[in-house]
């Protein structure tokens, strides 16, 4: 069920949600962590697998969108804001920068990740890029067998969802450590390759905005699964509210 997102979301701040990710790696534990937005949970309703990946014990559920942070306050949790998957990849990468971690990319077109690898190996040269693998040539399970074998610290899929979540939900219990992210479309912006929504977007929290002025084609898509979400949203509200009343 949509509540039972919202029951797992991360309620901190992205500040502290980096450090948290940051620590698993030093500490060589195992995080999962699933970047959501509406159209993420909207999916996860109807995909069993998908829903199972959401729901694991193992995979820590972050707010992505406005969207799930409006809704979530709407049910009464205190969220300071975002957490973004572009931004936390980053900082992820500069740590892994900064303690020689190993890194494992998996994800987008060739052009791309090698934008990308000369991005790490200028501004973060002390990571261990240990495997980069564009999305387009390699089989999955083949690519994941490569990345158990290479023991990374931190292993970044940008494959679309629901593939990426469940591609990782798959493999994760044979890791031994590694942060481990789905990052839909980060590599092409951390490449340089695709222009982030500017200043004034992020500020606002209208990023969603700006990529739908740039990308049309996304509006039907926004519109259909935004609204059924706002819509299970209110629900869950008049049911928790409903309860409260009977207590």
């Amino acid at each position: 069920m949509l509540k039972d997102y919202f029951e797992k979301l991360y309620t901190g701040s992205q500040e502290d949600f980096v450090a948290l990710a940051e620590r698993a790696m030093d500490e060589e534990r195992r995080l999962f962590v699933v970047t959501a937005n509406p159209e993420v949970m909207m999916l996860a309703q109807a995909d069993a697998a998908m829903d199972a990946a959401l729901c694991a014990s193992s995979a820590t559920i972050v707010p992505d969108g406005i969207g799930v942070v409006m809704a979530a306050r709407s049910l009464g949790l205190e969220l300071p804001g975002r957490v973004t998957g572009v931004e936390l990849a980053w900082e992820l990468i500069r740590h892994a920068g900064r303690s020689g971690k190993r890194i494992c990319l998996y994800g987008a077109s060739e052009e791309v990740l090698q934008a990308l690898t000369a991005r790490i190996a200028a501004e973060a040269p002390g990571a261990v890029l240990a495997l980069a693998r564009n999305g387009y040539e390699y089989e999955d399970e083949a690519v994941f067998q490569e990345i158990l074998e290479q023991k990374p610290d931190l292993v970044l899929v940008a494959l679309g969802v629901p593939r990426q979540e469940l591609l990782i939900s798959r493999w994760l219990e044979r890791f031994d450590k590694g942060v481990f992210m789905g990052v839909g479309g980060a590599f092409d912006v951390l490449s340089g390759k695709k222009q982030r929504a500017p200043d004034f977007f992020l500020k606002w929290n209208l990023e969603w905005l700006y990529r739908i002025t740039r990308e049309p084609k996304r509006i039907g898509r926004f519109l259909r699964s935004n609204l059924r979400f706002l819509g299970r949203v209110r629900r869950i509200g008049a049911l928790d509210r409903r309860e409260g009343e009977q207590t």
